[in-house]
């Protein structure tokens, strides 16, 4: 009995660096385990769970990473032994600057994780310490090449699009967004921190109890869309839910609904033509009314089993939505019910009449083009629009150092053209 109790006494030590402090609990042996990509987003309050253990069997054993500006080792019990997912060990780091960021220990410590965790906090002290070092380019690594699984809450949520509210000036309401979009708070970055995929050209909030923050992460979109000529995307959490994202894409969205009304929100501008703001300039109220059609939002209920959820691979399919229009018109937020809007996230046209077949989908190192015809272009394309491969009357095509995400393959010979969408693991 008394060596069982010395284990536990030394199973978590505190070690107190310059610039960070550490917190380990579990085995100091590395490993390296069957892990799997996937991405988890939480509301903010107390932690889901079931999209908790959803996240750390992704690690598959391995070593977990967890990246704090503040608090101690909250999460190293809870993720350790109460849960029951076997995992190999918990390390916290509260990271004191942008040097204990880039100390060699903590990077090396990072690149060896299976899973990374941000905790809540303040998100601007994210972007400080993480952003333009080695710790942005040991992120990117870990999401693109390694294809670890990452997530976090709160402002942990808020740092994993693309594009993000960044709270360099502090937090901003509801009517600072909406009766001028250039507001001095309204401090967002783009495309410039971290590469998450299917999170492109996407914007996250959270603690969406508070029915104000739906008027600002409108004029986060309006922003997005006015400063990048392009449609804007968003994904949001009331407090006590979470998305977790598959690697074919499937957003997972888990909660306690009927009990609590507990709801994530995909948000997307209207696929149309003309999408843009009506009125988006600094000094005046936001116009994004588009026939009060500006911007379409899935709203679907968080369940313990999350059987509700949404492909990002094109935005619309999935099961459990509830669809509802949002729009702004001289500053004033609305909501409409609506259908779904049969959105296509990448605008192309695909025909079925060839006998094509390309697989498998999602895909690893390689796919096979099982085609009618013997000659024919295949080019690959980025969810940009980039195009990052071309070859010509191959059926077996071999792809190196691409990162995870989704993929467009577009074959063309005289007569056809076929486009397929493709999820790389």
């Amino acid at each position: 009995m008394k060596k069982i109790t010395l284990l536990f006494i030394v199973l978590t030590q505190i070690v107190t660096a310059q610039n960070y402090t550490e917190y380990a609990t579990g085995s100091s042996t590395d490993i390296d385990t069957n892990h799997e990509f996937g991405i988890c987003l939480m509301g903010g309050a107390s932690e889901n769970d079931n999209a908790m253990i959803w996240f750390l069997e992704k690690a598959n054993g391995g070593d977990v990473v967890v990246l704090r500006a503040s608090g101690s080792d909250g999460y190293n019990n809870y993720m350790y032994s109460e849960l029951g997912v076997t995992i190999n060990s918990v390390t916290t780091f509260v990271i004191d600057n942008a040097a204990g960021a880039i100390d060699p220990y903590v990077l090396q410590k990072v690149e060896n994780a299976e899973a990374i965790w941000f905790a809540g906090g303040d998100q601007f002290n994210y972007v400080s310490f993480f952003k333009d070092n080695a710790m942005e380019t040991a992120l990117n690594n870990f999401v693109n090449i390694k294809g670890g699984v990452i997530g976090g809450t709160s402002a942990g949520m808020a740092i994993l699009g693309s594009a993000y509210f960044s709270a360099e000036n502090g937090t901003v309401t509801n009517a600072q967004a909406l009766s001028n979009p250039y507001h001095n708070r309204m401090t967002l970055g783009y495309n410039d921190f971290l590469n998450v995929p299917f999170l492109e050209n996407v914007i996250t909030d959270t603690h969406y109890d508070d029915p104000d923050r739906r008027g600002r992460h409108s004029a986060f979109l309006a922003r997005y869309a006015t400063d990048n000529n392009s449609r804007a995307f968003g994904i949001a959490c009331n407090e006590y839910t979470a998305v977790c994202i598959e690697p074919s894409g499937r957003a997972l969205v888990f909660g306690e609904y009927p009990t609590y009304p507990e709801f994530a929100f995909f948000l997307q501008s209207n696929c149309t033509t003309d999408f843009m703001p009506e009125t988006c300039v600094d000094g005046q109220a936001l116009t994004w009314n588009q026939g009060s059609e500006a911007i379409k939002v899935a709203k679907i209920p968080g369940t313990e089993t999350g059987e509700n959820y949404i492909d990002l691979s094109n935005w619309y399919d999935g099961g459990g939505h509830i669809w509802e229009n949002w729009s702004v018109a001289s500053g004033t937020f609305s909501t409409a019910s609506t259908v779904n809007p049969n959105c296509d996230l990448l605008s192309v046209t695909e025909t079925h009449d060839l006998q094509i077949s390309v697989g498998p989908n999602p895909f690893r190192d390689s796919i096979t083009i099982d085609s009618q015809h013997t000659e024919f272009d295949a080019k690959l394309y980025d969810v940009f629009g980039k195009l990052v491969a071309q070859y010509q009357n191959q059926s077996q095509l071999k792809f190196s150092g691409l990162a995870s995400g989704l993929y467009v393959l577009k074959l063309s010979s005289e007569g056809f053209q076929e486009t397929f969408k493709l999820i790389k693991n």
